[in-house]
């Protein structure tokens, strides 16, 4: 996979190339507008991450260039302008997700991971295993055509682990992903195990082909039975 950063913060752009290199992506970098815009326009990449702010210009405005080439890269918008505005207007232009600095490393690393799998869905607002369908655009689950009531967090940890099946998922990346980068603030991450235990009794009951492992001191992993 081939990654495009495009960051002016250098200090901030090695940090997180060191790390996603660590996970065997392809990297590309560009600390301004108009080199962002030429590797852009020379290459297709698999995800770009991008700042609003940029020298010589704006990540709208390559976000506008990407549009109108109908070009299919995902975009992750990664900014320190945290307005309403600027979010809904990245999200209208293409951007499939939008992180606010300051952020952890990790939940940076799980946000790519997961808009590269969601790519596989080819476009569908369903992700379907076995008897289990969840149905991302209405934001429910069904199992064997039954709808099975969940709790918006069920829910959003339900969508990560399909988007993760086999995967170890370690408890402090789930609740950085699920819960947000204040998760730094919890005392401790124990709302996590009654997240899950009530998940697991929800999918248990209703019969689905699918289930939670616990892996001893590290996570969890999502299988099919």
């Amino acid at each position: 996979m081939k990654l495009l950063i495009v960051e002016d913060e250098e200090e901030l752009l090695e940090t997180i190339a060191t790390s996603l290199a660590k996970e065997h992506f392809i990297i590309e970098s560009a600390s301004d507008y108009l080199t962002a815009m030429d590797k852009i326009r020379m290459y297709d990449y698999d995800c770009i991450l991008l700042d609003i702010m940029l020298p010589g210009g704006s990540g709208l405005q390559v976000l506008e260039e990407l549009k109108q080439s109908q070009k299919s890269e995902n975009i992750i918008i990664i900014s320190a302008k945290d307005s309403l505005d600027d979010k809904l207007i990245g999200l209208e232009l293409g951007a499939d997700d939008y992180l606010t600095k300051p952020f952890h490393i990790a939940e940076l690393n799980a946000r790519v991971k997961a808009v590269l799998r969601r790519k596989k869905l080819d476009g569908k607002h369903t992700i379907e295993l076995g008897n289990v369908v969840l149905n991302l655009s209405e934001r429910q689950l069904s199992v064997n055509g039954e709808i099975v009531a969940l709790n918006r967090k069920e829910f959003d940890v339900l969508n990560y682990f399909l988007l993760n099946i086999n995967r170890l998922i370690t408890k402090s990346a789930l609740a950085e992903h699920v819960w947000g980068d204040n998760i730094d603030q919890a005392d401790n991450l124990d709302f996590i195990y009654y997240q899950i235990k009530n998940l697991r009794k929800k999918l248990q009951t209703a019969n689905a082909v699918i289930e939670i492992e616990s892996v001893y001191g590290v996570g969890y992993k999502l299988v099919e039975k």
